[in-house]
This record gives C-alpha cells, structure tokens and sequence, in this order.
C-alpha cells in the first residue's frame, strides 16, 4: 500500500479515461452532453479531414514528381548519370528525417499556422524547382523540400490529438493519411500527363511544367490555409464558446491528469523519453511499411508494361485500380480498428496479406499474377502506416512526448524509403528481385513485432491493474506526476 502522505491531491489523479479499454467510463463523462458532442464531432470532421486529406495529397504529390519529371527527360536536360536520380531522392529523405522532430516542436510553440508556412515553402519549392539547370540546383531544392515536408505529416496527427479522443483518432487519421498517398498515386500520374500533353509555358517546357503547375497550387493551398486552418482548441475561431468548453472538456476525459488544454512546458527529459520502447516499435514498424510503399511506387509501373504496349496514359491508368483497391481495404481496416478499438490484429491481417503479395512476386515471372501481387502487397502496406503511426500517438503522454513521438515515428520511418531507393535499382528491373525479397523479409518480421509487442502491453496493463507500478508515485511532487504522461500507474496502454 501507498503512504497516503506521498500520495498527490484528488485533483491530479483524478482519471479522465478508462485506459484498460481506452474508452470513457460513464462517470467521467459526466457533465458532457453526446448530442452536443456528436454534433462537435460531425463538425470537425467536416472541417478538418477534407482540409487535411488534401494537404497530405499535395504534399505527397510535390515529392514524387521527381519521378513523373524523371521520365519526361529530368536526367537528360541535367546532365544526371549513373546514380545521381537515386542521390538526389536520398538526400531528400535523409532531410525530411532530420526535419520531422525540430518541426514538430515548433508546432507545439507556435501553434497549427505553422502547417500554413510549411504548405507554402514546400509549394515554393517545387515552382522554383521548375527552373534549375543543373544538377547541384535540383539538389538543393531536394534539401529544403525535404526540411519543409519534413514535418508536415506529423504536424497534422498533432493537430487532431488536440481535438479527438484517443480512440476517435484512428479512423481521422486513417482516412486522411491512408486515402492521401493512394489517391496521389492513383492520380498523380495522370496529372503529370495531363500537363505534359498542354503547350508550354514561354521557357516552362517539358517536366518543368509538371513543377510549375503543383508548385502555383500548392503556394495557393498554402496561403488559403494561413487564413482557414482549425488553431489549438483553447482559442479556435473555428468553434464558439460552448464548443471550445466541450472540446477541452472531451481532452479532459480522456487523460490522466486534467490540463483543461494546457500544455506542459517542452524539457529535453521529455522529450528524451519520447524515444521508449514503444515510439520504437511503431517506427519501425512504419520503416518496413516505408520500404514497401516507395518500392512498389517503382515495380507497379515495370509490371504494368510487362502487361502490354500501352502510352503513358494507358499505363497510369492501369496502376489505378491497385491504388484504389488499396485505399478501400484501408478503411475497412481503420473502421474495424476503431469500432473493435483493436490495433495489433488488424496489422497483422494486413501483413499477411503484404506477405502473400511479396511471396507471389518473388515466385512467379507471369506478368498477370505480378500484377495481382501489387493488388495483394499494396492492399497490405497501405493502412499500416497509419495504423503505426497511431498505435504510438495513442500511448504517448503527456503532450511534448505525443508531439515527439508522432514526429519520431514518421520521421525514423521514413529512412524506409532511402533503403527503397538503394533497394529497387533500375539494374534489376524488371524483377526487382532484390528488392521484393527484402521487403517479403521486413514484413514477416513486421509481423513477429506486432504480435510480441502486442503481449508486451498486454502484460504491462496487467502489472498496473494488479498495482505493480504505483511505487511511481512515492514521493512525487505534484507537477512531477502531472508530466508523468504514460508512466502513471493509471495509465493503459492502446492494445
């Protein structure tokens, strides 16, 4: 038993959320009107998921024109050889890395107009990236657009943890960030196409046009969004009063300790403990799902022109429907993921599938059943990304450690995409031999993470139900325990 002395006031160990289920208990919802919050609810949803869907679409869609201009004469114009294409991407992942954590504290400093600014720098980016005529130029722009995408992603998921209960922030989550890249890959390409079929523009010729364009809308987005993106809930012009009291009152039930919005001072012990076990798991977890993402963005179309003589039109339209198979089965995951309130089994299930599409790859050279295998792999890969990504947003507190946390995991995962590049090299087209074999392996060990880390937070749940943690709270003071985040004896983790 706890001395009561060295035990913090009611106040501060007041639960706001039944974590065992990571569902509200009835007696802590006390005070919140479900009429009124389902209309909240409908409104932020309203507001922000469109709103976000389509920033994540442009950025997506501003980072791989490379590969659209790529194939309408980028390398020849600029002299590029050997492996210079494959450089110029690494640089921009290893920047977009570096970038994620730093962003996303200043987010938490400044506020959500920081999103506006990135928008607009990285559509600057691409527009000016429409006029270089070297290859040293194309890499700087690589750099800062990797430093200005960098934290955007992670931006957003913050954002919406300042809004949406823990278990409301999978299925916003997953239909943005999951539909995003599916749609910017279904369409992306047809839109590259669309502008390389237009007359130029004066000196805008060719591939540039592609950058010129998505830059123009992009910057566009950008400003628009300096005047409409949601604020923090504490002052969102968005909501009227009684809204703004509902929404911090619905962040209040779902924590720990009651901040009514506020948030923590950002300490380098917090942030340093944002890197758990935990955070780690689910970045690379969402490191292997990377590999296979940005892989197949390169074996899908090589697979498609096996099929047949087709233009390029005729080609991108056949990398559609994988696309879109893919963006359905990411929502049935994330609505089975939300109404279940389950994460590790609907990876797994979903891995298996990436699984069995690797396999199928790797085992036959029959152009068809290559084809289905991009139907089976990226059906697989799409929704765990998310789904990682809000596996470890989920049991991170207090707010700095979810800030951290949400950067830390897409920013580790995205070092997937530069072991993608150096993975599928045009060598090894068409097969991609290499390539698929390593991501058949990282999804079977995907696999084996999940589910032993899975049990892991099923037996730390089971130590705190049986009171094995509350020593954490001997001699605490107050404020101590209020940044105690995940670490508090009452907190459980999202299984």
């Amino acid at each position: 038993m706890l001395d009561e002395k060295h035990l913090p006031s009611n106040d501060v160990l007041e639960s706001g959320a039944s974590m065992t289920k990571s569902e509200p208990s009835d007696e802590l919802d006390d005070g919140i009107d479900p009429i009124a919050e389902k209309k909240l609810l409908r409104k932020l949803d309203v507001s922000m998921l469109p709103l976000f869907t389509l920033v994540y679409c442009l950025n997506f869609i501003d980072r791989t024109a490379i590969g659209n201009a790529k194939i309408a004469g980028l390398e020849k114009d600029l002299g590029m050889v050997g492996f210079d294409f494959n450089i110029a991407l690494t640089i921009f992942y290893v920047c977009y890395t570096v970038a994620d954590i730093p962003s996303n504290l200043i987010m938490k400093r400044v506020g959500s107009i920081w999103i506006a600014i990135l928008v607009i720098l990285f559509g600057v980016v691409t527009l000016g990236t429409a006029f270089v005529r070297s290859y040293n130029e194309l890499i700087v722009t690589r750099v800062l657009l990797g430093i200005s995408e960098g934290g955007t992603i992670s931006a957003l998921v913050y954002l919406l943890s300042r809004y949406y209960r823990r278990k409301e922030l999978i299925l916003r989550t997953g239909i943005f960030f999951g539909l995003s890249p599916t749609l910017a890959g279904a369409f992306g390409g047809l839109l590259a196409s669309g502008l390389l079929s237009v007359d130029d523009f004066g000196t805008v010729k060719s591939w540039r046009k592609i950058f010129f364009v998505e830059g123009i809308i992009t910057t566009g987005v950008g400003l628009l969004l300096l005047v409409i993106i949601p604020s923090d809930p504490l002052k969102s012009r968005m909501l009227n009063e009684a809204e703004r009291k509902l929404a911090i009152a619905r962040l209040n039930a779902d924590q720990i300790i009651k901040t009514n919005g506020k948030r923590e001072p950002t300490t380098l012990k917090l942030v340093a403990r944002s890197f758990n076990i935990w955070t780690m798991v689910c970045s690379l977890g969402f490191l292997m799902i990377n590999v296979s993402f940005q892989g197949l963005s390169l074996f899908l179309p090589t697979v498609v022109n096996s099929l047949g003589h087709y233009t390029v039109v005729e080609a991108q339209l056949r990398t559609v429907p994988p696309y879109a198979a893919a963006a359905v089965w990411c929502l049935i995951v994330v609505f089975w993921s939300f109404y279940m309130n389950q994460r590790a089994t609907p990876i797994i299930v979903s891995l298996l599938l990436e699984i069995a599409g690797y396999g199928l790859a790797i085992g036959t050279k029959n152009p068809h059943a290559r084809y289905a295998a991009c139907f089976l792999s990226l059906i697989g890969s799409d929704p765990c990304g998310p789904m990682f990504l809000i596996w470890g947003t989920d049991n991170a507190a207090p707010d700095t450690m979810r800030a951290v946390t949400t950067a830390a995991i897409t920013g580790i995962g995205t070092i997937g995409s530069v072991i993608a590049v150096w993975t599928y090299l045009p060598k090894d087209a068409p097969n991609f031999h290499n390539g698929n074999s390593v991501n058949l392996a990282m999804a079977s060990v995907a696999v084996l993470m999940t589910f032993f880390g899975a049990l892991y937070l099923r037996w730390e749940n089971a130590k705190r139900d049986r009171g094995e943690r509350d020593h954490r709270l001997l001699g605490k003071m107050e404020d101590e325990i209020q940044n105690m985040g995940y670490r508090h004896p009452k907190f459980r983790y999202q299984i």
